[in-house]
C-alpha cells in the first residue's frame, strides 16, 4: 500500500476518530497511527497479515472498538490491558493460544469475539471483567469449562465447535448468564450438569451436535422445570440423532461401540 493512500486514511481518521484499513495485506501495525493515539475511538485492521500487535497499542487511551479479525496474531501484548475505555474487541480468525494476564484489566469491555483461534483452555481473565455482556469463543480447542466460570458476568457465552467434554456444575452460579451455546462439542449426556436446568439463570441452552441423542435430555433431573417459572428455559436442539462435529470424539465413541 502506498504512502499517499495511508496518509489519506490517516487524515480522515484525524477528523473522524475512526481508522479502517482492511484487506490490504499489511504485515505490521501502522506505526503512524501512534500520532492519533489520543483521538482514535475505533480501529479496524481486519483481513491483513499482522503477526504481532505492538505495545504502543496501550497508548490509545480513548479507543472504544478494536477489530483485528483475520490476521495472524499469535500473542497479544500486556499493554493491551491499558485500554480502559475499550468496549468492543474482535479477534476472530487469528492464531491465539492464550490471553495476556493484563486482559482482566479491560474494565469497560462489553463484547469479546475470539472465534477461530487456538485456545485450549477457557481464559480465566474474562471472569475479572465486570461489564462483559457477550463472549464468543467458538471454533477453538477448549476442552473443559472450569469451576472459576461461576464468576463470569457475561449474559451470553458461545463455546460452539470446541472440544468441550467437561462442564463444571458451578456454571449454574453465573449471575447474569442467560444464553449458553455448546453445539458441536464432545459432551456425553452424563456431563451436562443438572444444575444448568434446575438451578440457573440460563434461558437458552444450545447442545445440538454432541455425543448423545437430544431426547435423552428428558432424563436429566430438572428437565421438567424447562419452560416453567421465571427461568423459562429452552433447549435449542434438534430432536433425533446426535452426531458430533468434533470428529476425534465421535470416532472414539464409535470405536467403543
Amino acid at each position: 500500500m502506498g504512502n499517499s493512500a495511508l496518509k489519506a486514511h490517516l487524515e480522515t481518521a484525524q477528523k473522524t476518530g475512526v481508522f479502517q484499513l482492511t484487506g490490504k495485506g499489511l504485515n505490521e501495525f501502522p506505526m503512524d497511527l501512534q500520532r492519533l493515539s489520543a483521538n482514535l475511538r475505533m480501529v479496524d485492521l481486519s483481513g491483513n497479515k499482522m503477526e504481532t500487535l505492538p505495545s504502543v497499542i496501550g497508548q490509545f487511551s480513548v479507543l472504544k472498538s478494536l477489530t483485528l479479525n483475520g490476521n495472524r496474531l499469535a500473542v497479544l501484548p500486556e499493554d493491551l490491558g491499558k485500554l480502559k475505555k475499550l468496549e468492543n474487541l474482535h479477534l476472530n480468525g487469528n492464531s491465539l493460544k492464550n490471553l495476556p494476564s493484563s486482559f482482566g484489566q479491560l474494565a469497560a469491555l462489553k463484547t469479546l469475539s475470539l472465534s477461530g483461534n487456538r485456545l485450549k483452555e477457557f481464559p480465566l481473565q474474562l471472569c475479572q471483567l465486570r461489564h462483559l455482556d457477550v463472549v464468543d469463543l467458538s471454533k477453538n480447542k477448549i476442552q473443559r469449562l472450569p469451576d472459576e466460570l461461576e464468576q463470569l458476568q457475561a449474559i451470553e457465552l458461545n463455546v460452539n465447535q470446541n472440544q468441550v467434554s467437561q462442564i463444571s456444575p458451578h456454571i449454574a452460579r453465573c449471575p447474569r448468564l442467560k444464553v449458553l451455546r455448546l453445539e458441536e462439542n464432545c459432551l456425553e449426556i452424563s456431563m451436562i450438569p443438572n444444575s444448568i436446568l434446575a438451578d440457573s439463570q440460563i434461558s437458552l441452552l444450545a447442545v445440538e451436535g454432541n455425543l448423545f441423542e437430544i431426547r435423552k435430555m428428558q432424563d436429566l433431573e430438572g428437565y421438567d422445570k424447562v419452560g416453567q417459572g421465571d427461568g423459562d428455559n429452552v433447549i435449542m436442539a434438534m430432536w433425533g440423532g446426535g452426531g458430533a462435529a468434533c470428529g476425534r470424539c465421535f470416532q472414539e465413541v464409535e470405536a467403543e461401540r
